[in-house]
């Protein structure tokens, strides 16, 4: 991976699963800089080698490359402190959520080169998931340098269309939500039974592992019959499915999926 000086807007959950990713691969501390107001994140980084600093303006401007970590809700005032670095030469990747990239234009006029970029939590155990967009004048040379970033704490996609962004939210943003909840209940179901909540836990833990395991490593096998090799006709898990089926969970899931997706244009449009 090329190697840049990169400064950190933000230090948050996603930006250290970033940063100690591109550290665990061998990428210079000595490159990369985080700005944050909360003194306990800095000395984390400190501790790691990172250049840290609050003053996100100089930190800005000697940066190759700029990643804004903040939440959608302050990215206006974070980028009104930054109106006067000159972004011209300088590639600006973003990670907070909803923000287009014609926002980030209006908001960094100076900013030619943006990458938009939708994260997971997971990357925070290195099996993150990240949608990746750009405008089409964005050399490949840049495009492959955020892309490899992402890839230092997981798997990477690019799509054509930004409002495809929406369906990476529903798809990998918010969806380990989805996966832990499901979980949640299958525990709660399990220890009101009479099981103890840690055997439970790992039952279901590893189930979950191994069944996203076993997806990863046969791509060509469609889900349905990954699904349908478990379960045996009058069996056990056939009667668990059938529950299921008749309180239409794919219907459910459809639902969900079309709310989050709205939720995130609403959001579009807030920030």
């Amino acid at each position: 991976m090329q190697h840049k000086s990169i400064t950190f807007i933000g230090g948050g959950n996603m930006a250290q699963a970033i940063i100690f990713g591109l550290l665990k691969q061998g990428y210079p501390a000595q490159l990369i800089t985080v700005c944050d107001p909360n003194p306990e994140k800095l000395a984390l980084f400190a501790a790691q080698g990172v250049q840290i600093g609050e003053d996100n303006l100089s930190a800005a401007q000697k940066a190759e490359v700029v990643l804004l970590a903040v939440k959608p809700q302050v990215i206006a005032d974070v980028c009104q402190g930054l109106s006067a670095v000159d972004f011209n030469d300088k590639l600006v990747i973003s990670i907070a959520a909803a923000i287009s990239v014609a926002r980030l234009h209006e908001l960094l006029p100076s900013a030619g080169n943006i990458v938009r970029v939708m994260p997971n939590t997971p990357a925070l155990v290195s099996c993150g998931m990240a949608g990746l967009f750009a405008e089409s004048h964005v050399s490949e040379a840049l495009k492959s340098f955020a892309q490899n970033l992402l890839n230092a704490v997981g798997e990477t996609c690019w799509v054509e269309n930004e409002t495809d962004m929406h369906l990476v939210t529903a798809a990998s943003g918010s969806s380990p939500a989805y996966f832990f909840l499901f979980m949640e209940a299958m525990q709660q179901a399990l220890t009101q039974t009479g099981l103890p909540e840690e055997t439970s836990r790992l039952l279901i833990q590893q189930s979950a592992l191994g069944a996203a395991k076993m997806t990863v490593e046969n791509p060509t096998t469609p889900l349905s019959l990954l699904r349908q090799n478990v379960t045996s006709k009058g069996g056990t898990t056939a009667a668990a499915l059938a529950v299921f089926n008749e309180e239409n969970l794919s219907a459910t899931v459809e639902r969900a999926i079309q709310a989050c997706v709205q939720r995130s244009q609403e959001m579009e449009k807030l920030f």
